[in-house]
């Protein structure tokens, strides 16, 4: 989230001041301020302050800044979580940049909780990250130290803008004493604490001055397309380029590079940079054998010396004197490398001493240097005799500034002079010095060699030290990320397992009521067709039932009984409207089918009273009305008794309906007849009769399965042998209460 700030310039100063500040309008002077949340005013740490003059800072842990400027200079106010702010410096004012909604997200009371037990935490950083920068280019093993104890306040749970701070300082450092491998490191963990165009242009810085500018242009490139870069480190973005394009010899890209940035810093008046690229492009220039345009870019390079320092005036100038030996331009090399000597007689030790810091060995400018360059010019054109007395100064100068690598090469050097004059006396004793030198040199590099590893080391131990302190951030956060991703995924689980159940749920509710409308419908269905089944039964028992009487009508009119047929044919009307009134019940009162079978029998018994008589025994005690049964269930079963059993008994038979209570609920209704049997019965029937099943013992049958499976075994019928001769049938029904 991206903050607005505002800056609000205090009047802290009387006119004594104002006064002050007309007399230092012209120079630098200090800018103070701070940066605060506008609400809370919880101090704001880690934002980069910086002005278009190329000066740098950064706000402690109390959120204060104090940065050189000069009237008329542009302060430029940046960090990750607020709105760039740009302000012209008109005095010496204090300035206070306030970050409107800065921790809005909490109650300003919490802000202030957390502001004061976080801010000693870090103020101890940025104390140390401050003394790490101080002893930067003067101790490395203390600037080294004070990083790694700047790490230790943030702890496991410190900020990744200070982290990145820390191991960007670092990398800085390790930078400046040429540690290209371990800036390297360091700068990449940065940029994996926090994104940071800065840490990205000192990575490729890095990369370049490591010699890999493949790599260093691939990430500097992209920074070119970055919007409100500071314009100093715009500037370093286009000489990095530059210089890495000129070495893979893409000279026309490189001095694209050093024009724009040096348009940049002309603009912004940087005045260093001006003088560092008008002479990268003059070198660009000489590259490609262009000298005109080549003496310009230094002959401008040389003027803008002259309105900084005089030490900055000889340096340009020591590279200027380089370009005529490149064309061997010997006089005008020695006329101005003379003119250097005089410029720096005039410097004081200590002047020279200044301008020596920021610039690597190589290009240090010493009169011993200068002097033996002098003589080599002078060797170049064959005049031995003038170049003597500069080697032989060279000689001196470095033997007191205890300058060994310039005494060998000067001592080196006059010796093989001599021997070319055929002086070989002082030619074998400039060599005897030369030997001398080099064995001192010898010594002296083996103490650095043993001082280095010492100090690589000392390097190992610290840096270490640092990955160690990483190490345990980072496990720190690990721990604390697992914890998170198993909380989401504990979360995701808990979600998607209600979801599943949620389906199922649903799933197993949508089969049971499928299963139940299924079972219904089927239920349905099945009491349909019984009901269809049993109305279907009872029609084929009816027109059964009416053949068989008017049988016995037939019966009677054959033998010309009409008072008889009469008679049978009025108790026949009065049985058959009962059975035509019962057709459509499945069942009917108990009472009601016992007086229907006692007409039938009656009907029956007057058609046959020679072969049987019959008996009707209820028990008084069973209460009638409490039971219902199938209508016309029990006549079949008496027919049979009377048509097959007793007609064919040679004698006079009997036939006995028995009603008595076995439980509660159940009645057993008996009918026996003491007739032929049923083994004797099938044997008398013809041919006929036998292929013709029974329909009416067989309706009944299905009758009672079809009841059985409607109202769950109300009816259950045994039929068996009287006697144990096969002679005489009962047939008993058991009947259940409803």
């Amino acid at each position: 989230m991206i903050h607005k700030a505002y800056i609000i310039v205090l009047v802290l100063m009387t006119s004594l001041s104002t006064w002050a500040q007309v007399g230092n309008a012209q120079g630098q002077m200090e800018i103070k301020g701070s940066v605060k949340g506008k609400e809370s005013h919880v101090p704001i740490s880690g934002v980069q302050v910086s002005t278009d003059k190329g000066q740098y800072t950064r706000t402690n842990g109390l959120g204060e800044f104090t940065i050189k400027a000069s009237i008329g200079d542009m302060l430029i106010v940046e960090g990750p979580e607020l709105e760039t702010v740009r302000y012209r410096i008109k005095s010496d004012e204090d300035v206070d940049v306030l970050v409107e909604g800065y921790g809005s997200s909490r109650s300003v009371q919490k802000q202030k909780r957390e502001a004061s037990s976080s801010r000693s935490a870090l103020m101890d950083h940025q104390r140390f990250l401050d003394s790490a920068n101080f002893y930067k280019k003067t101790d490395f093993e203390k600037s080294i130290d004070f990083i790694a104890r700047s790490m230790e306040p943030l702890g496991s749970t410190g900020n990744k803008r200070e982290l990145s701070s820390s191991l960007r300082t670092l990398g800085e450092i390790y930078m400046y004493h040429e540690q290209y491998d371990l800036a390297i490191t360091n700068f990449k963990d940065a940029l994996a604490a926090q994104e940071s165009n800065r840490t990205k242009l000192l990575l490729g810085t890095a990369y370049v001055r490591n010699g890999n500018y493949e790599s260093g242009i691939s990430i500097l490139e992209p920074l070119v397309e970055v919007k409100n870069m500071v314009p100093y480190q715009r500037v370093e973005l286009y000489e990095t380029l530059g210089d890495a394009n000129r070495v893979l010899s893409n000279l026309k890209e490189a001095q694209h590079y050093y024009q724009e940035g040096l348009f940049i810093a002309e603009k912004n008046q940087i005045s260093p940079k001006e003088i560092d690229l008008s002479s990268k492009i003059a070198d660009a220039f000489a590259s490609e054998d262009r000298v005109i345009e080549a003496e310009g870019f230094y002959q401008n390079s040389l003027n803008l010396s002259k309105k900084v320092a005089p030490e900055r005036l000889i340096q340009e100038s020591e590279k200027v004197a380089d370009f005529y030996n490149q064309k061997n331009r010997y006089d005008d090399e020695i006329q101005l490398r003379k003119k250097n000597l005089d410029e720096l007689k005039q410097l004081s030790r200590n002047a020279v001493a200044s301008a020596r810091q920021g610039i690597s060995t190589r290009d240090t400018v010493t009169s011993q240097r200068i002097n033996y360059k002098i003589a080599n010019a002078y060797i170049a054109q064959d005049k031995l005799d003038e170049a003597i007395p500069y080697l032989e100064k060279s000689i001196v100068e470095a033997d007191k500034d205890d300058d060994l690598v310039v005494q060998k090469d000067a001592t080196r050097k006059l010796s093989e002079v001599y021997r070319n004059k055929g002086d070989y006396t002082k030619a074998l004793e400039s060599y005897q010095d030369y030997v001398a030198v080099v064995d001192s040199l010898y010594v002296r590099k083996e103490q650095e060699i043993s001082r280095a590893a010492r100090f690589n080391r000392e390097i190992a131990n610290t840096q270490n030290r640092i990955s160690s302190l990483e190490q345990e951030r980072e496990l720190s956060q690990s721990k604390y990320s697992l914890a998170v991703t198993e909380q989401q995924l504990y979360e995701e689980t808990s979600k998607r397992q209600k979801w599943i159940i949620y389906s199922l749920i649903f799933g197993i509710a949508l089969m049971a009521l499928t299963a139940f409308l299924y079972y219904r419908s089927n239920k349905q269905q099945k009491l349909a067709n019984n009901l269809l089944a049993l109305k279907s039964l009872r029609t084929q028992m009816n027109p059964h039932f009416i053949f068989n009487a008017l049988n016995s009508v037939n019966n009677y009119i054959a033998k010309s009984d009409e008072r008889s047929a009469n008679r049978f044919l009025s108790e026949f009307s009065v049985l058959m409207r009962s059975v035509l009134e019962n057709s459509e019940e499945d069942f009917i009162p108990l009472a009601k089918e016992l007086e229907l079978l006692e007409l039938y029998v009656k009907l029956e018994h007057s058609r046959f009273s020679d072969k049987f008589d019959y008996e009707i025994d209820v028990d008084g005690k069973i209460d009638i009305d409490a039971f219902q049964i199938p209508p016309m269930l029990l006549q079949p079963y008496i027919e049979n008794a009377i048509w097959h059993g007793l007609r064919y008994k040679e004698g006079k038979g009997f036939l006995k309906i028995k009603v008595r209570q076995v439980t509660n609920d159940m009645l057993e209704i008996c009918i026996e007849d003491n007739g032929i049997g049923r083994k004797k019965s099938a044997e008398l029937k013809t041919t006929n009769q036998r292929k013709q099943k029974s329909k009416g013992i067989g309706n009944i049958q299905k009758r009672i399965q079809i009841l059985n499976d409607m109202y769950k075994n109300r009816v259950e019928v045994s039929i068996a042998d009287l006697k144990e001769d096969k002679t005489g049938t009962k047939v008993s029904l058991k009947l259940k209460k409803q």
